[in-house]
């Protein structure tokens, strides 16, 4: 609240005087305590705008006798109508109550509107009650409330803007996380499918043993038997939790361009982090509505990420989308350093690397297991060229699977 009415006080000082001499100002005062409040509304709007208007009529005043030399009580009947703006506005907020109107932007403009041009009247008409060079005419009126009308709505518009933006960002880091989740869980899907083999081994073991009577040995199969099915009974659970967030991440529509934005972006900030300047080059010739955003995601950002670190310092991206009969294509092409063609047949394979850290550690190599366990599990497919430089793959995935 201190903040809000220290702002606001600052900032009315950029003024525009419409009317003779000092009397009434249009300021950034109002536009910056009514943004300050849509941003973080107080708990207490009506408090707000009190100690708002008490500290604007107290700088105003301050100001006045320190660098102008009027007196006290002059400053008092000039500036003391501006804390009636500031109450009245802040109580026609609170009346409303404003939380209920900011995803209303075209009605909070018009509501905001209509008690800034009560306030700015209050204010008015009380300068002319007090001070005797202010006048009342029908042009003031309607300048009044001609600069209520774009005062209210270039603030709601900065709100929206700024709120919109904010929004977007949130959504690329959960898209971001719900992808990585997704890959996850169907890695942890095709580990199940290995523990219920497992499972079923064990106990096959357990029975041969039983019949030729080694109790001892049985006995410990059919631990190891009840053990594992004790880690599948985990892995479910923490495959359902995993679906169901992915899920509900995926319950909004996206266009697929969207959806190549994201990834472009969140791959030249890659690049930067890592101090690279690479080049990225998107060719889109179709574009649809597609509600599978989460393993697009996971599938294609992870083969662009695996393009920004094969290039050593300086190189270049292009990625082509393209339809191709009743497939959607993906064209990835990058100019670092290239797999071996005997490694071709390997990288798909879960731990499968060739990225080492600075301290000689291996990366996980999953990466692309899970790129493939994507791409099967939206029945599509992928190969991959290697050029003399560089890398390419190429995926083919059915339209009619990520299109809405």
């Amino acid at each position: 609240m201190v903040i809000l009415a220290l702002l606001t006080a600052i900032v009315s000082e950029i003024k525009v005087i419409p009317f003779n001499g000092e009397a009434f100002r249009f300021g950034l005062g109002s536009i910056t305590f009514f943004l300050l409040i849509l941003i973080r509304t107080p708990s207490f709007l009506i408090r707000a705008g009190v100690v708002t208007g008490i500290t604007v009529v107290c700088f105003r005043i301050f100001g006045d006798i320190i660098f102008d030399h009027i007196f006290f009580w002059t400053s008092l009947k000039n500036h003391f109508p501006a804390f009636l703006f500031y109450f009245i506005f802040a109580f026609g907020l609170h009346i409303i109550k404003i939380e209920k109107y900011k995803t209303f932007p075209l009605l909070l403009g018009a509501l905001s509107a209509v008690f800034e041009f009560i306030g700015n009247s209050a204010e008015h008409l009380m300068r002319y009650a007090l001070l005797p060079q202010v006048t009342l005419s029908f042009q003031e009126w309607v300048l009044l409330s001609g600069v209520a009308l774009l005062r209210s709505y270039f603030v709601v518009g900065l709100y929206s803007s700024i709120t919109i933006s904010e929004q977007k960002k949130q959504m690329q880091e959960m898209l971001g996380v719900g992808s990585e989740l997704y890959a996850e869980s169907l890695y942890l899907k095709k580990s199940m499918d290995h523990i219920e083999k497992i499972t079923a081994s064990s106990h096959d073991l357990y029975r041969k043993l039983k019949k030729h009577d080694l109790q001892e040995l049985s006995r410990q199969a059919l631990l190891i038997t009840q053990e594992v099915h004790e880690v599948k009974k985990d892995s479910q659970r923490i495959l359902a939790g995993l679906s169901k967030i992915t899920e509900q991440q995926r319950k909004d529509i996206l266009l697929l361009s969207d959806v190549l934005r994201l990834i472009m972006t969140a791959n030249e900030k890659y690049s930067e982090l890592l101090k690279k300047n690479i080049t990225i080059q998107l060719s889109m010739f179709v574009d649809f509505e597609t509600d599978e955003q989460i393993p697009l995601l996971a599938l294609l950002n992870n083969l662009m990420a695996n393009a920004v670190e094969s290039i050593v310092n300086t190189g270049e991206i292009v990625f082509e989308v393209f339809e191709e009969a009743e497939y959607t294509c993906f064209v990835i092409k990058d100019s670092g350093e290239g797999i071996l063609t005997k490694d071709v047949s390997l990288v798909f394979e879960p731990g499968y690397t060739t990225k080492f850290s600075r301290q000689g550690v291996a990366a996980t190599g999953v990466g692309l297991s899970h790129v493939q366990e994507i791409i099967h599990a939206l029945e599509g497919q992928i190969q991959i060229e290697v050029p003399e430089q560089g890398t390419i793959f190429r995926i083919k995935i059915p339209t009619e699977n990520i299109r809405k």
